[in-house]
């Protein structure tokens, strides 16, 4: 039987990433995402419904993402879905949780980070497998239609 699992998530980080590195020197960041679906009722009155999600990411990737993204920036990550099982210590029942484990990324917005530093511009891709291998793209300089106001 075939299979397929890929996800595509657009929405605000809920927290700063949690960046850890594993004995080996391999980076993990744990990101929460809020999507929102807003529709109107038959009424006409304008619903809004919020889903949080767990992202874990690795390697360059989630270097890149600790050192460009914060809470409340926007983000378009593509990956997989990952069923997490385990016993809890407490009571001994089974416990389970569903998350995404990033394969690649886009920042959506532009804006420069509180440090000054600019995050890579909009429509910038990392994909797994680039990322472990190559380094990140480097951010580039504004682009020329990019004025201050």
């Amino acid at each position: 039987m075939a299979s397929f699992n890929k996800v595509i998530l657009v929405g605000n980080l809920t927290r700063d990433p949690e960046l850890r590195y594993t004995p080996k020197g391999v980076a993990i960041a744990k990101l929460g995402l809020a999507v929102n679906r807003v529709w109107k009722t038959e009424t006409g009155e304008t619903r809004e419904e919020v889903t949080f999600v767990d992202i874990d990411a690795f390697g360059k990737q989630a270097e890149t993402i600790g050192q460009y993204l914060k809470k409340g920036r926007p983000i378009l990550i593509e990956g997989r879905l990952r069923l997490d099982q385990w016993d809890d210590k407490q009571t001994g029942q089974k416990r389970s949780r569903l998350g995404v484990v990033l394969e690649s990324f886009q920042f959506i917005d532009s804006n420069r980070s509180e440090s000054g530093a600019e995050p890579a511009r909009r429509g910038t891709a990392v994909p797994a497998d680039a990322a472990s291998s190559a380094p990140a793209p480097e951010p580039g300089p504004a682009e020329e239609d990019d004025v201050p106001f």
